[in-house]
């Protein structure tokens, strides 16, 4: 049941770091889009920032869950170099089960921070005036497939012999 369960979580991971890479492709050709309507042919960009600002966001919550299966984040393992192996396992557990703790919290208030802004109908304060649960969304999901591929590797360090 944990292999597959870790299996399923891992599929979501890796296609969320796909759509986090198509965020930020989408990102980067709207603003040489941007670049081209203000700076060529003089014309207003309305919806443009917003839409870079949110599809950079987006990117960055939703690739989150990708890059903790990878281990592809930014660490400082200098006190790890120094431990034993057994230190190190029980450093990792410990990493993973306060990691799990701060993204549940932050699950749970994005998500009352989306639902209130459904409930009041909140938008920006642009002209383009876009629905505040649209950039809030992907944040909410990030954070609870982070809760979620959290669980996965403390699951796989459980495996790993004390």
């Amino acid at each position: 049941m944990s292999r597959i369960f870790i299996r399923w979580v891992e599929v979501l991971s890796r296609a969320c770091g796909v759509a986090s890479v198509l965020l930020l492709v989408f990102a980067m050709l709207v603003v040489c889009q941007m670049i081209l309507m203000r700076y060529v042919f003089r014309a207003a960009t309305i919806w443009q920032t917003e839409a870079v600002v949110f599809g950079a966001t987006a990117a960055i919550f939703l690739g989150a869950p990708y890059v903790l299966m990878t281990k592809g984040h930014v660490g400082v393992d200098f006190i790890q170099l120094l431990v034993g192996p057994r230190t190190r396992r029980w450093m990792d557990r410990v990493g993973a089960w306060l990691g799990l703790a701060f993204c549940s919290v932050m699950t749970v208030a994005t998500g009352l921070h989306l639902y209130e802004a459904l409930e009041g109908g909140w938008t920006t304060p642009s002209v383009a005036a876009v629905p505040l649960w649209m950039p809030l969304s992907p944040v909410v999901f990030g954070f609870g497939l982070l809760c979620l591929q959290y669980v996965a590797e403390i699951i796989k360090l459980k495996g790993e012999p004390s």
